[in-house]
């Protein structure tokens, strides 16, 4: 029998109906939603390899119950980035070669960009921390590091060139348009 299943995923409204409500929210993603970036690894929660976001926080998609999704907001590796250009964690893993093989990559990427919106200035334990609870297979996890405190930098610049043009926008507000060397009365 299946079972109705509304949730938020990626900023769109889904309603589905699903087998088992007990089923993994990464057998979802990848097999009934088509949603193959986030990756099946050690199906137990503890390579990190299946991380996505859920209502703000880092959780491992294997263990996550598709049934307990209900009115929950979800994010995956697919959300990130688009047309504007790549989300500054995903620049940054390009940036620093943060990578090999790649199939770590997304679990990596969502943790990091789970940590930066909860922390945009995250010290350097928090960010080994959070590298930590992702394995890779392919490094010794020094680009990967890089790849994180570059995207602290990268999310930062973000933030100052946004204020930046926010301020240049609110000071042009004011401004309406009177004529060089005319007086507004």
């Amino acid at each position: 029998m299946s079972v109705p299943l509304r949730f938020r995923l990626n900023g769109e409204d889904i309603e589905m109906q699903v087998k088992d409500a007990g089923a993994p929210l990464l057998d979802v993603l990848r097999h009934d939603l088509g949603l193959t970036g986030t990756k099946s690894g050690c199906e137990i929660g503890y390579c990190g390899a299946c991380t996505v976001i859920v209502d703000g926080e880092a959780v491992p998609a294997c263990l996550q119950m598709a049934g307990l999704l209900e009115g929950r907001d979800v994010r995956t590796i697919e959300d990130l980035g688009g047309p504007g250009g790549l989300d500054p964690v995903q620049r940054a893993f390009v940036e620093e070669a943060g990578f090999q093989c790649g199939f770590c990559t997304p679990g990596h990427v969502m943790a990091l960009r789970a940590l930066l919106d909860e922390d945009p200035a995250p010290d350097e334990e928090q960010l080994r921390t959070t590298v930590d609870g992702n394995y890779c297979r392919c490094t010794g996890y020094v680009k990967i590091l890089d790849s994180a405190r570059r995207a602290v930098a990268l999310q930062a610049g973000a933030a100052q060139a946004a204020a930046a043009e926010a301020g240049a926008a609110d000071a042009g507000a004011g401004d309406v348009g009177s004529a060089p060397g005319q007086e507004l009365r």
